[in-house]
């Protein structure tokens, strides 16, 4: 079985998600999963990612279906109420993206 959310395939971010957030906050995002979800908890296809306001900070709080593993990390970015409430990040098996919920339609 292959494990979802492999660093070694290839990586992007919606067009919604390039123009509303900073790349650095985007890359915050894959470390998260690296370094904090992959190896640690099982990951499935979909993950989901809010976007919280934590006293004019950004605080990223992570959720999956078909588990009740969740966590917060609080950034060092100023948050603002342009950034979209939450993205997902999504893996094909072949590439990763992350996007939003309403490219999901797409």
């Amino acid at each position: 079985m292959v494990e979802s959310f492999d660093s070694e395939r290839s990586r992007y971010a919606s067009l919604g998600v390039v123009e509303s957030l900073p790349s650095a906050l985007i890359d915050s995002i894959w470390l998260i999963i690296d370094l904090d979800l992959k190896g640690v908890i099982p990951l499935t296809n979909m993950l989901y990612f809010d976007l919280i306001d934590n006293g004019g900070k950004v605080t990223v709080h992570f959720s999956q279906e078909i588990s009740d593993v969740q966590m917060a990390v609080d950034l060092p970015f100023p948050y603002s109420e342009e950034y979209p409430s939450q993205v997902f990040a999504f893996d094909d098996g072949n590439k990763e993206t992350i996007l939003l919920p309403a490219e999901m339609l797409e």
